[in-house]
């Protein structure tokens, strides 16, 4: 999936489903989000569970750090490429997400923003980010998403402690694209 085409998809519905279970998957698949972002599995069982989220008519997004099994180097992200149909990857790593975008898979870069420390290192990195998206946590911090968007030219999703349908739409007011959140009721806004 190319990133106009996920970003076409986020206007849709601006909400992408988190899940860390089965559980949690089962009842993202059958939410109206376009898209679920699999923060568990293991090199077993991760190419079903990109296929559940396919069969569903949803985008995919693998968080390549969470799957047990998958090491830190670029193979993880071959392996993804070629053993599932997942459309992108999602990682703290900067390597392995510059090796996402090479591969043509839809790449997103996720920063923890925890205190000032983060956020200044946050604005070095942006400029030189080879992500087709960022991924901020947490996502209930409009002030700070408001300014990454000023410094930062891509897309940003807005992840972590996203509750209710107030801290989604401060988020996108802020200038997220969209919000990423775990909490299934989110997923009903």
């Amino acid at each position: 999936m190319k990133t106009l085409e996920f970003l076409s998809l986020l206007e849709q519905n601006p909400i992408i489903s988190a899940v860390k279970n089965d559980g949690e998957l089962r009842h993202a698949l059958q939410s109206d989000c376009g898209a679920i972002i699999l923060l568990f599995g293991n090199a077993l069982n991760v190419g079903e569970l990109v296929s559940a989220v396919k069969e569903a008519g949803k985008a995919c997004v693998v968080h390549v750090d969470l799957v047990e099994g998958l090491s830190q180097s670029t193979v993880a992200v071959d392996f993804l490429l070629k053993s599932t149909q997942a459309d992108g990857v999602i990682s703290t790593r900067p390597q392995l997400v510059r090796h996402a975008r090479q591969q043509g898979m839809l790449s997103i870069q996720r920063f923890f923003i925890i205190d000032s420390k983060a956020l200044d290192s946050a604005k070095r990195q942006l400029p030189a980010c080879d992500a087709d998206i960022v991924e901020i946590l947490p996502g209930v911090m409009p002030k700070i998403i408001a300014e990454l968007a000023r410094c930062c030219k891509k897309p940003i999703i807005a992840s972590g402690l996203i509750r209710d349908k107030e801290d989604v739409l401060s988020a996108i007011c802020a200038g997220a694209v969209a919000v990423s959140s775990t909490n299934g009721d989110v997923w009903y806004l």
